[in-house]
């Protein structure tokens, strides 16, 4: 769901195809509510267990995945630094979820073409967290509990619950590419 509460867009899940049609390369968003977290162990995994005919670990219909695996949680805390990790790492995998209804993706970095054509065919959306800022995204967490994986160590598939984590949307369902966009703008012609 997308509202706008006291200025800012904010996006819980389940995100539905005009939900993710309305978001633009460009938009500051706030996600508020239920997330999971998802690295290339666990994607492998997701593969594998789809090639199988097997159930995830979670619908992912209409939710959203951020790509981390946070550090160790310290006493007192409810979780350790989670910062985005590299997402092209996931690129392999992406297209299979998208096609499962996955609608967003959290994490940093460029995505391959595939990927973008999967969002544009699926109406899914990619937004970047801002790296080496993994301390102050911890503070928008406010429950976690793993829910498969947990071998995995941080790559623990997790079930957060968010509150305002600030994000900005990459590529959206039209094909814009805010990193395109961005070089275009900008690059200094000499």
């Amino acid at each position: 769901m997308l509202k706008e509460e006291d200025g800012r867009l904010v996006l819980s899940a389940p995100v539905s195809d005009d939900d993710a049609k309305k978001l633009k390369a460009g938009d500051r968003v706030y996600i508020s509510g239920v997330i999971y977290t998802a690295r290339d162990a666990a994607h492998k995994r997701f593969l594998s267990a789809i090639k199988q005919g097997e159930s995830l670990p979670f619908n992912v219909k209409g939710q959203i995945v951020y790509f981390v695996g946070p550090t160790p949680t310290k006493p007192g805390y409810i979780i350790g630094a989670c910062g985005p990790t590299t997402s092209y790492r996931m690129d392999a995998y992406s297209p299979v979820l998208i096609d499962l209804g996955l609608k967003v993706m959290i994490g940093k970095g460029m995505r391959s073409k595939e990927v973008k054509v999967a969002m544009v065919d699926h109406n899914a959306v990619y937004m970047a967290a801002t790296g080496g800022a993994g301390a102050l995204l911890a503070r928008s967490v406010k429950h976690m509990r793993i829910i498969a994986y947990e071998d995995l160590g941080p790559e623990a598939i997790r079930e957060l619950i968010v509150e305002l984590m600030p994000v900005i949307v990459i590529n959206d369902t039209t094909g814009t590419d805010l990193y395109k966009v961005g070089i275009d703008k900008y690059q200094v012609i000499s």
